[in-house]
């Protein structure tokens, strides 16, 4: 039986007061371990009164929490801002409840798990454990363009009253289109002032600061369970913190006691078998709460469960749709293998001009052209809302436009494994002072099907970095590193590696105006010839991290 005591009410230190709810065990358990959930979503929707009856009929107290200015919790909502002051009044209020046996840990997936980082900073006495799920980053890490990207504003408006808002109800399409970007919440119909804000503020402006935690790891000294899915897009914030802790946790036992747990799933982790088209099997959808539970009973119980005794990374390798354990991330096991790029100069439209091979290119090679033209973006498949960014979606069509360049491998004989950061460098020229070239890494089919696995882009003139934006003279060669993420994929006989360039991949990311002017207040465009190159000079390849048999 689990005892509930809704509307509870916790005091924070500006005398602001958060709505919640209590799921208690028993009437025969005096006291329990607490598991806080802070949510901005709405405390009491089913998803999340189930899992606080699971965790309750395991012996924890679960307290689901109205983050500040949502639902019941008085105050008001700024993104990010007052999470982690209200995320530590929140625990330490919790521990010192005659119910709670002292121990708290926290979880939560995407908001709620960067909530979690951002309260861990305080370094509040009872926090004990953290499971956060599918972790955003710190700005511009997912969207490394200057500005945020176009599906930030869908969420902007998701969350811009006290109730979670239609999303459905608005044409996103056409507001994407709208320009300047900093004035988008006009083509929503509601003025959303964080979206202007976040527009305006640069990459290392001191406003970012209180919203950011991935330059801080040295300061958190908890056990953290990090989850996440290859097709989340926010990915790369897990990875990121999982490295982060390993490397820079201050205590010994904490960083042992960081685990990994990616699975083949959207950013709404194991929900289903089937993403898209692709149907990863009978295994790919696991008991999770029994898993978080066993993490938890070691850290917040202090049972002797083994669970901090196996190896740390647990992954699912797609193509062969297998859970697979490894001792490190990224894989030990790894040889980055350089794919170069190869063609006659005629690599677009899906043609077998454009090649893939571990063989260097040659003096002669000519390089690949196409032009870019903002108005007509290359499409990124996805629904037009920011409730899941891409997925393994068919790209052969896509690959049939004038403006995208192919390279593709010959078939696989023998399986390919691959697992961990995918990087391209690529050295390329525009005829524009500034310009994007997006990347995609795809595994194509035997029947044509062009899976996308991952991807990534650079903006021009962030090619040095962020804080150190820099125009490029037309015409130049420069040579981009683009960070693809990560994947776990085995290419399987009959399959061929695919690796798509473009300049647009709209709406994931805003039309880069091709003009050098500041994004946000761009409202002219132009169109840009682009050069990719591919010889003994600059030679071009895709990296991928083979585990060695």
């Amino acid at each position: 039986m689990v005892n509930i005591k809704w509307g509870m009410e916790i005091p924070i230190r500006d005398g602001v007061r958060l709505a919640a709810d209590l799921f208690f065990p028993n009437e025969r358990v005096e006291s329990a371990p607490v598991i806080v959930v802070r949510t901005p979503y709405g405390r009491q929707t089913n998803a999340l009164v189930e899992q606080a009856r699971y965790f309750a009929t395991c012996g924890y107290a679960v307290l689901n929490v109205d983050v500040r200015g949502r639902g019941d919790s008085e105050g008001e909502f700024v993104p990010y801002r007052n999470e982690g002051k209200d995320g530590y009044d929140t625990v330490e209020w919790a521990a010192a409840q005659p119910w709670c046996s002292g121990a708290v840990g926290t979880l939560g997936a995407s908001y709620l798990a960067k909530a979690q980082w951002l309260c861990a900073l305080e370094k509040p006495p009872h926090l004990r454990a953290m499971i956060p799920l599918v972790s955003p980053s710190d700005p511009f890490v997912e969207w490394p363009t200057g500005v945020p990207q176009p599906p930030h504003l869908c969420w902007l408006f998701l969350t811009s009253g006290r109730m979670v808002q239609n999303i459905h109800a608005v044409d996103w399409a056409k507001v994407y289109e709208h320009l300047p970007l900093i004035h988008m919440d006009e083509a929503v119909g509601r003025s959303i002032p964080v979206w202007r804000e976040e527009c305006e503020h640069p990459y290392g402006d001191q406003w970012w600061e209180p919203v950011c935690y991935q330059n801080r790891f040295h300061d958190i000294d908890v056990p953290v369970l990090h989850i996440s899915g290859w097709y989340d897009d926010q990915l790369v914030g897990t990875t990121i913190n999982y490295m982060g802790m390993m490397q820079h946790a201050p205590s010994e036992w904490v960083r042992k006691a960081q685990r990994l747990l990616i699975g083949p799933w959207p950013h709404q982790v194991n929900a289903s078998t089937k993403l898209g088209a692709i149907d990863f099997g009978w295994n790919s959808v696991i008991d999770l709460q029994a898993y978080e539970r066993r993490f938890f009973d070691r850290w917040l119980k202090g049972m002797d469960n083994g669970a901090d005794m196996e190896d740390p990374v647990r992954i699912f390798v797609m193509g062969i749709n297998e859970w697979q354990s490894e001792r490190a991330w990224p894989s030990m096991r790894a040889d980055y293998q350089r794919w170069y790029l190869h063609s006659r100069g005629q690599a677009h439209n899906s043609s077998d001009d454009g090649m893939l091979s571990l063989e260097a290119p040659t003096a002669g090679e000519p390089p690949d052209t196409y032009v870019y033209n903002p108005h007509n973006p290359v499409p990124y498949i996805m629904k037009p809302t920011s409730e899941q960014i891409g997925g393994p979606d068919d790209y052969s069509q896509v690959h049939q436009r004038d403006d995208v360049l192919v390279y593709t491998s010959a078939a696989m004989e023998d399986p390919l494994h691959i697992a961990g950061p995918i990087t391209v460098e690529l050295f390329a020229a525009s005829s524009a002072p500034d310009t994007d070239f997006m990347v995609q890494l795809h595994d194509v089919w035997p029947n044509g099907f062009a899976q996308r696995l991952c991807d990534g882009m650079v903006r021009v003139r962030f090619r040095h970095g962020l804080d150190t934006p820099e125009l490029v003279r037309p015409g130049e060669v420069v040579q981009l590193t683009i960070d693809c993420w990560s994947t776990a994929h085995v290419f399987l006989p009959g399959h061929r590696i695919r690796l798509h360039v473009a300049s647009s991949a709209f709406p994931k990311y805003d039309r880069n105006p091709n003009t050098g002017e500041d994004i946000a207040w761009a409202i002219r465009f132009q169109s840009a010839k682009q050069t990719v190159y591919h010889h003994n000079k600059y030679p071009s390849a895709l990296i991928l991290p083979v585990i060695r048999t």
